[in-house]
């Protein structure tokens, strides 16, 4: 923020003020990022709301307690050694989840041994993936960019198996990539972010809102180009800055202190970054009470906003992957389902327990019936 503009030399143009430096992106005012890339870094890099927020979904689906089924209760055990086994510490399924809420698609690789029998899941990032559909419009192949190395890998191996399980969130407007919440929040945060440049630039200087000095010459005459440039720089090297703040200020030969700018609370700005804040988090489909914003009453209480997140926003999304997966991997082992075990939910234990007393008290019901309302696999006949 400049305390002034020069006043004598009509000749020099003052700085346009068309660009605001956020994260270390140059973004035109009234505008945000486009790219998914730009997006990432000012939403889940620099702003703390969004990151929270992703964090919020993308741990609880990593840390689900997951069950599996098939018709063989071996290739059960291994289905869920494979989505539980994490790569340098990274578990699949958190990555996963956070690469659907953010870009809209999630891509694994199923590593296979000489059998074509897999070992290893592994998340690819959206962003590098690119889909190679046939004449009819059906993915072939998917090519996999890191810098000049493309890595090429077929949609199906020789044997007509699953090789690359592309998982992806409804978008209205395109048949083959997902749509992620990444778009959707780049307005709220370019606000949110822009407020936090503002709150910062106004320690810098001085904690106050900028002014001017108006000159009140006797004679009708302006100052010198000498004079302007003496008093500008006194300014900035005693009165400018947050270690100045509260310094009295000396004016002297008809010079006048006048304010411009109007306070953060005539322009409303605490609830404008407030509104902008619920907004990212209603993009990420986080309720604002869990990322701790004041003035949200939605929710009765922690528990119930707690609820809702699970019942909204993770449940679903993690649902959706462990469908994709189960896809992918039941052709090399039948009749194979993925699902989060609802019971050990802590979120979820009084709808639970609700529901294991309405069960056991059906007394016209059968046990198969009773276990099938309970999502518990028949018992084994004797």
């Amino acid at each position: 923020m400049k305390w002034f503009g020069r006043k004598a030399a009509a000749s020099e143009s003052r700085p346009v003020l068309s660009r605001a430096w956020m994260n270390g992106l140059a973004v035109a005012l009234g505008e945000w990022p486009q790219t998914y890339e730009a997006q990432l870094r000012a939403a889940v890099i620099g702003n703390p709301v969004a990151q929270r927020a992703m964090r919020l979904v993308s741990d609880a689906v990593g840390g689900a307690v997951l069950r599996a089924e098939a018709d063989v209760p071996e290739d059960a055990a291994r289905a869920l050694a494979l989505v539980n086994c994490r790569s340098a510490g990274q578990g699949l399924m958190e990555t996963l989840a956070a690469h659907v809420m953010l870009h809209g698609n999630g891509f694994v690789h199923i590593a296979g041994d000489g059998e074509g029998e897999p070992v290893r899941l592994y998340a690819l990032r959206p962003e590098r993936v690119a889909m190679e559909p046939d004449a009819l419009g059906w993915p072939v192949a998917y090519s996999y960019r890191v810098g000049e190395r493309v890595a090429r890998y077929p949609a199906e191996d020789g044997r007509g198996r699953t090789e690359v399980v592309h998982m992806r969130a409804f978008h209205p407007l395109d048949d083959h990539y997902g749509l992620g919440c990444l778009s959707a929040a780049a307005g709220a945060v370019a606000i949110h972010n822009s407020a936090t440049c503002w709150n910062k630039a106004l320690l810098d200087n001085a904690a106050r809102p900028s002014g001017a000095i108006v000159y009140e010459g006797t004679d009708g005459a302006g100052l010198s180009g000498e004079q302007f440039d003496r008093l500008k720089e006194e300014l900035e090297a005693t009165f400018q800055g947050a270690t100045n703040a509260g310094r009295p200020m000396l004016l002297e030969g008809g010079l006048k202190w006048q304010a411009l700018s109007l306070s953060p609370a005539d322009m409303d700005f605490v609830s404008l970054k407030a509104a902008a804040a619920r907004d990212i988090a209603l993009a990420f489909g986080v309720p604002p009470m869990l990322l701790g914003l004041p003035g949200d009453n939605s929710y009765a209480n922690y528990r119930e906003a707690n609820k809702a997140l699970w019942r909204q926003t993770i449940l679903p999304l993690a649902d959706m992957i462990l469908c994709a997966l189960a896809q992918g991997l039941r052709d090399r082992m039948p009749g194979l389902k993925l699902s989060v075990d609802l019971n050990i939910v802590p979120a979820l234990v009084d709808d639970r327990t609700a529901l294991w007393d309405r069960v056991a008290g059906a007394d016209f019901l059968s046990n198969e019936e009773k276990r099938a309302m309970l999502g518990i696999a028949p018992a084994e006949e004797e």
